[in-house]
């Protein structure tokens, strides 16, 4: 594993910009990952004044926190447990001879992109939950539809993650 993992470590630069850019295009990732809570703060203070009293003061404080519960843990989840599988997955499949020397560019897009598919995934619970409250489905509606949505959790994992079927899995696990 520590092998497969140094050769990820070299990466290379193929664009004249990438060095100077990818910090940048990094740190901007970055801090919308840690202001998530306060950005879904906005999304509510937003849609706040369209609802009733009573609603306003039954869902905001566990609808934040759990969505930033669940945004943090889905990122979690993409970095402990579906990174190392998916990379050594790629270092294994290299054909033998070929360096892998990854652009830092496109690194940093399939790491960031995976981040936000599984930190969104992880909201399915959320939704849900809001679905059910606003009155649009119900759970019976839901155990009746659920072998369509096991189905369409992997084929949305399929469309999201790189062509294997454990990064598949890992992301259709919790949508």
């Amino acid at each position: 594993m520590i092998k497969e993992l140094r050769v990820w470590a070299s990466m290379i630069a193929t664009d004249v910009a990438s060095p100077f850019f990818t910090p940048i295009k990094l740190t901007l990732v970055v801090s919308v990952f840690v202001s998530a809570p306060m950005i879904l703060y906005q999304v509510w203070d937003f849609i706040a004044p369209a609802l009733y009293q009573h609603e306003r003061r039954l869902l905001i404080v566990p609808l934040l926190f759990s969505s930033s519960l669940l945004f943090y843990l889905g990122v979690a989840f993409a970095y402990f447990i579906v990174f190392p599988l998916a990379f050594s997955f790629f270092a294994k499949t290299a054909p033998v001879g070929v360096m892998i020397a990854t652009d830092i560019n496109n690194y940093i897009d399939f790491v960031m992109a995976l981040f936000m598919a599984l930190g969104i995934a992880f909201e399915v619970p959320v939704a849900i939950t809001l679905l059910c409250w606003s009155g649009v489905t119900s759970p019976e509606d839901l155990k009746k539809k659920q072998p369509y949505m096991l189905v369409g959790a992997f084929v949305v994992g399929m469309l999201l993650t790189p062509p294997d079927v454990f990064s598949q899995t890992l992301l259709a696990i919790p949508i």
